[in-house]
């Protein structure tokens, strides 16, 4: 249901079984998930805490069951829904992780020298997708995922496929739109010690291809590239993710006067309330406007 009416990802695929799975060896019993009752949620909820699971990744498997329950009640398998009525656990509004504009700037001139001086396509590669990861703001998933056919040659914006099978437009730089084109050049002839394509460019759709099962760059190998870039550059490994830099984006963007609504429609929210987490910015660029800009305030 969630693939065929929903669009759902693969990975949220992925992550519902998982979740559903954990329920089930909760119960010890397969038939006890279909037949569980309120108080089996309340008491997978206590496990969950006693645990010392995070609230949010409680409350995430309380929102995979919620939807496969009301699953069970929509298709007549159940007259009953025992998730009704259960809260879910409070989660506080932690602020993302980020980096300063001078830290993504220095990563990003590394890169470049390093493409530059070694024209590996590995490097030529890394550089590419940091550019179009900090130049668009997209998640990772819908990055490493992006069909050679989204960008248009010299064409300043690429279209992106998102949660829920929903396409957007997003701006692209003139420097990452440089990054990509490069990248396919070098990709497009890099060959094998046998004097063979390395990814069969001729008949690879992804603009990110690699050998693996996927065709294209998997989200957990380019995490690893990160990490391993962030010890080359003297940050920390663990304030580095795609997830940050799509963070940083979005930050950066709001910190230098962009529009919110712009910015929600490039991260592809479909609610304004989860781009309102980047307010934050907005509020101390407000105090320093009336701080700076009052006629009343010396």
């Amino acid at each position: 249901m969630i693939l065929t009416e929903r669009a759902a990802s693969l990975n949220t695929i992925q992550s519902y079984s998982r979740d559903l799975e954990q329920f089930i060896a909760f119960q010890k019993n397969d038939q006890a998930l279909i037949n569980a009752n309120n108080a089996d949620l309340r008491a997978y909820l206590g496990f969950l805490d006693k645990k010392g699971f995070a609230a949010s990744t409680a409350s995430r498997k309380l929102s995979c069951l919620r939807q496969f329950f009301k699953f069970l009640y929509a298709e007549n398998i159940r007259n009953d829904n025992p998730a009704l009525g259960l809260d879910s656990p409070s989660i506080g509004r932690s602020l993302p992780k980020l980096l300063s504009e001078e830290e993504v700037s220095k990563l990003l001139q590394l890169l470049n020298d390093r493409a530059l001086k070694s024209s590996h396509e590995s490097d030529v590669r890394l550089n590419a997708l940091l550019e179009v990861l900090y130049a668009t703001g997209l998640r990772v998933s819908e990055l490493v995922g992006l069909p050679r056919a989204a960008f248009h040659s010299g064409e300043p914006y690429i279209y992106v496929r998102g949660k829920g099978n929903k396409e957007r437009l997003v701006p692209l730089s003139d420097r990452a739109l440089k990054s990509v084109s490069w990248h396919i050049d070098v990709m497009t002839t890099a060959k094998d010690s046998k004097g063979r394509l390395k990814y069969g460019v001729k008949n690879n759709p992804w603009l990110f291809p690699s050998r693996g099962a996927l065709g294209h760059l998997t989200r957990h190998r380019f995490a690893q590239m990160l990490k391993s870039l962030a010890v080359d550059v003297g940050i920390d490994p663990s304030r580095l993710s795609p997830h940050v830099l799509r963070h940083a984006f979005a930050t950066h963007l709001l910190s230098n006067g962009a529009d919110l609504r712009a910015v929600q429609k490039m991260l592809g929210h479909v609610d304004i309330s989860t781009t309102q987490i980047y307010t934050h910015v907005l509020e101390e660029r407000l105090k320093s406007l009336v701080h700076n800009k009052h006629p009343l305030v010396k």
